[in-house]
């Protein structure tokens, strides 16, 4: 495969630095526009052949404005949308505790038999996401994609990409607006710059 720029999307108008948004489409801050922008500036120098994002619009116009004058279009991809949360869409951990301990137990435990209530199951989200590996496999390894999209998204590609079973991506973090960069190889890819966030210094 290729070079692959990880990027998750800014901070939104709904606080995702606290508040559980899965599937509900919310804007990004003024501060996200922010981000945004520093993010486009940090990367300024980089090559980038493609573009993938979540259709959600917080991370479609995180990626619009990164590759701003670059003459290159967004492909988005359903399959990158964040974890639908159902019930849990919104709240906070507190919240999600005092409301539904026994999901809290699961998730905690890192249990792959985790569904969030009327939402999605780890197992589906995990199958959705791997789905998006085809696209990737279809570049040269001269490449450098860009991938804009959701911090429990982009921990289980990290997993695919990586090897790892899928209850992992609990390990990762991937703070508002990083940048994470994986190198793939036939063998297998590696991490060569996690959760990056001097940019927004």
């Amino acid at each position: 495969m290729s070079r692959l720029l990880l990027v998750r999307h800014g901070e939104t108008a709904l606080n995702s630095s606290e508040r559980y948004w899965g599937h509900t489409d919310v804007e990004l801050s003024e501060t996200g526009i922010r981000q945004a922008e520093r993010l486009r500036d940090c990367l300024a120098e980089e090559k980038v052949d493609a573009v993938y994002s979540s259709p959600l619009i917080r991370a479609r116009v995180t990626a619009e404005v990164i590759i701003s004058g670059r003459g290159l279009a967004v492909v988005t991809c359903p399959e990158l949308r964040e974890v639908n949360f159902g019930k849990l869409e919104g709240l906070t951990f507190g919240e999600i505790n005092g409301l539904y301990p026994e999901v809290v137990k699961l998730w905690v435990e890192r249990s792959p038999e985790l569904k969030y209530p009327d939402g999605e199951s780890i197992a589906d989200f995990d199958r959705r996401v791997g789905q998006f590996v085809a696209r990737l496999q279809k570049h040269i390894p001269e490449e450098t994609i860009l991938i804009v999209a959701h911090s429990g998204t982009l921990r289980v590609l990290m997993c695919h990409l990586l090897g790892l079973e899928v209850e992992h991506w609990r390990q990762l973090r991937l703070d508002l607006a990083s940048i994470s960069i994986l190198e793939t190889y036939p063998q297998g890819a590696i991490i060569n710059q996690l959760n990056e966030l001097c940019h927004l210094k």
